[in-house]
């Protein structure tokens, strides 16, 4: 990843950003020397929304294969996450 300043930022304006994505899949802002933000093309911010979901499946789906999982009322989990 590559990182852009917030006074960068300030002078440059959206072309600095544009200019680093066509390089780097996502670009830092950095403010007083430390790494705040994450720009990304909404593109990439899509794909990596779809890796996240595809991952929580996947993971459903092992815990669902292992037994782990409760088969409850909606009355009976909602008692129970209260009671946690």
């Amino acid at each position: 990843m590559s990182s852009i300043t917030a006074n960068e930022l300030k002078t440059k304006g959206i072309s600095a950003i544009e200019a680093l994505l066509e390089h780097h899949p996502e670009a830092i802002i950095s403010v007083r020397g430390k790494d705040r933000f994450v720009v990304m093309d909404i593109a990439h911010y899509h794909y990596l929304r779809e890796c996240e979901l595809d991952a929580a499946l996947a993971e459903t789906r092992t815990d669902l294969a292992a037994g782990r999982f409760v088969k409850e009322s909606p009355e009976d989990h909602l008692a129970r996450v209260d009671s946690l």
